[in-house]
This record gives structure tokens, C-alpha cells and sequence, in this order.
């Protein structure tokens, strides 16, 4: 997920992708624990996304302060 996408999005959808986003990477994080990922590198570009989101929350967040 690009930038561009993510500053598309409204507050409530963010906040619901990274929902989302954490429980496929729990979940693949368990599935790469019985068995290794077809492409392992899935969970380090998941973990990016969440970071992504999580930063443009966090900049939402401190421009409504100001």
C-alpha cells in the first residue's frame, strides 16, 4: 500500500485496515510457524503496511491538536 493510498482514506477506514492488517499478520506469523510461507518476506511488507498506517494516523492525529 502506497502513501498516496493511504492518505486517500478516511480516519475510520485506517483504523479498520490496521485491524485488519494485525490479524493477518498474527495469522501468518502462526502459519509460518507450522509451516514455512511460500514468500516469507509477506511479513515484513504486512509490518510496513501497519507502520504506514499507523503514521498516517499519528499525523492526522497531531494536525487536529494544533
Amino acid at each position: 500500500m502506497k502513501g498516496s493510498e493511504i492518505s486517500e482514506l478516511s480516519t475510520q477506514e485506517i483504523l479498520e485496515r490496521i485491524d485488519d492488517y494485525k490479524n493477518v499478520l498474527v495469522r501468518m506469523r502462526l502459519n509460518h510457524a507450522v509451516s514455512p510461507l511460500d514468500n516469507p518476506n509477506k511479513i515484513g511488507a504486512t509490518k510496513r503496511d501497519i507502520a504506514r498506517l499507523k503514521t498516517e494516523l499519528k499525523a492526522r492525529q497531531l494536525n487536529e491538536n494544533k
